[in-house]
C-alpha cells in the first residue's frame, strides 16, 4: 500500500511529530511487530523485506493502527536495491529519522551439512543485509547530522550453539562491524547514533519457515518471548539511542554474563543440550525453507508476526522492565547474576575435579 504522507518535519528536533521509519524484514516476525508498535503512535513507515502478501498485510494494519505505510518489495542483499528503496521512503515518507535492520534469513543444520551457497547466502541476507541497511540509512542521514539505525541483535551473537552457526557468524559479524562504526560517529561528533538490541528466544514464524535439516520441527530455545516484547525493545533503544547496546530477556542477561564469566562451562553445557533444546515435535517439512527465495510471496500467505509457540511465550520480561525503568536495580541484578553464574561454575569444576 503506497499512501502519500505529508512532508515530514526533522524528528529530534525539538518537535513531536511521528518519526519516520524504515524496518527491514517488515512482512513478518519482530520485523512486522516493529512495524505495528510505530504504527499505533502515528509514525510514517518504510516497510522492506522480499515477501509481498507480508508486506501488504502489514500496511493495512498499518493505516488501521493510524500511521502511513510505503510497502517496498525488496532484497536486503543487493545494495542498489535497499538504496533505491531508501529513495523511495524520502521521496514519499520524508526524511528517515529511525533505520531498524531485522531482516535474515538462515539454515538449521550441523555445519558439516550445509553448502557453500547456503551459508554465503544466510550470510549476505543477515550481515550483508545489516551493512547495506546501515550504509543507505547514513548516506541520507549523516548530511543532516540526525537519526538512529538500530541493530537487532541477539544473545547468539555473544554465545554461538551448535546448529545456527550461519546465524550465528552474522549475528557476530554484525556486533563487531556496528562496534566500528560506533567510533567512527563518536570520532565525527555525529548526531547519528547505531545501537544493538540484544534479543532472547522470540515466537516468530522463522521456525516453521526455515531451511531445516533437522530431524524435528525447530524450536527457539526457552524461555520464549512475544515479538511484541522485541518490539517495545527496539522502540525504547531508538528513544534511547546513546547506549551502545540493550538485553531483553533474562535469558539474554544470563547468556551473555555467563559467557564472559565461565565460556568453556558453556561449551561443555551446549554440546549436551543444544542440539535437543532445539528441535520438538516431529519435522513439518520445510527442507526448502525460504533461504532463496520468500513463503510469502502470493496472496494469502500473510504468516504475521507470531510464530507457533503462543502457549509458551511470555508477554512481557521483567528484566526488560527493569531495565527501561529502574537502572539501578537492573546493574545490581546483573552484579548479582554474575556472582551467582561465577559460583555455580565454581561448584561445577569441583564436581568434575
Amino acid at each position: 500500500m503506497n499512501s502519500r504522507a505529508p512532508a515530514a518535519r526533522p524528528h529530534n528536533s525539538g518537535d513531536d511529530s511521528p518519526p519516520t521509519v524504515v524496518v527491514t524484514g517488515a512482512s513478518a516476525g519482530i520485523g512486522r511487530a516493529v512495524v505495528r508498535e510505530y504504527a499505533a503512535v502515528g509514525a510514517r513507515i518504510g516497510m522492506i523485506a522480499r515477501g509481498r502478501a507480508g508486506l501488504e498485510a502489514g500496511a493495512e494494519e498499518v493505516e488501521k493502527l493510524g500511521g502511513t505505510a510505503l510497502a517496498v518489495p525488496t532484497d536486503v542483499s543487493d545494495y542498489d536495491a535497499v538504496d533505491r528503496a531508501a529513495d523511495a521512503i524520502e521521496k514519499e515518507l520524508g526524511p528517515i529519522d529511525i533505520w531498524v535492520n531485522g531482516a535474515f534469513a538462515t539454515i538449521f543444520a550441523p555445519f558439516r551439512e550445509i553448502t557453500p551457497e547456503e551459508f554465503r547466502r544466510a550470510t549476505e541476507v543477515t550481515y550483508l543485509g545489516a551493512v547495506h541497511g546501515t550504509m543507505a540509512a547514513l548516506k541520507r542521514m549523516r548530511p543532516r547530522d540526525r537519526g538512529t539505525i538500530v541493530q537487532i541483535g541477539s544473545a547468539l551473537a555473544k554465545r554461538s550453539i551448535p546448529l545456527q552457526s550461519a546465524y550465528c557468524g552474522a549475528k557476530h559479524g554484525i556486533d563487531g562491524f556496528s562496534e566500528s562504526l560506533r567510533t567512527e560517529l563518536l570520532l565525527d561528533h555525529s548526531g547519528v547514533h547505531v545501537t544493538v538490541v540484544r534479543m532472547p528466544g522470540v515466537n516468530t514464524p522463522q521456525f516453521s519457515w526455515v531451511r531445516s535439516r533437522l530431524a524435528r520441527q525447530p524450536r527457539p530455545v526457552a524461555p520464549v518471548y512475544q515479538p511484541e516484547v522485541a518490539a517495545r525493545a527496539v522502540r525504547y533503544a531508538a528513544e534511547h539511542p546513546t547506549r551502545k547496546q540493550y538485553w531483553v530477556g533474562g535469558s539474554t542477561v544470563l547468556t551473555v554474563l555467563g559467557q564472559r564469566a565461565v565460556p568453556a562451562v558453556l561449551d561443555r553445557y551446549l554440546a549436551r543440550t543444544g542440539v535437543s533444546s532445539q528441535q520438538t515435535a516431529p519435522d513439518i517439512g520445510h527442507e526448502a525453507g525460504n533461504l532463496f527465495a520468500p513463503l510469502d510471496e502470493h496472496p494469502g500467505t500473510d504468516h504475521g508476526a507470531h510464530g507457533i509457540f503462543d502457549d509458551e511465550a511470555h508477554d512481557h520480561s521483567a528484566t526488560w522492565w527493569l531495565r527501561s525503568h529502574v537502572r539501578g536495580l537492573t546493574v545490581a541484578a546483573a552484579a548479582g547474576t554474575a556472582a551467582i553464574i561465577a559460583g555455580g561454575a565454581a561448584r561445577t569444576r569441583l564436581r568434575h575435579m
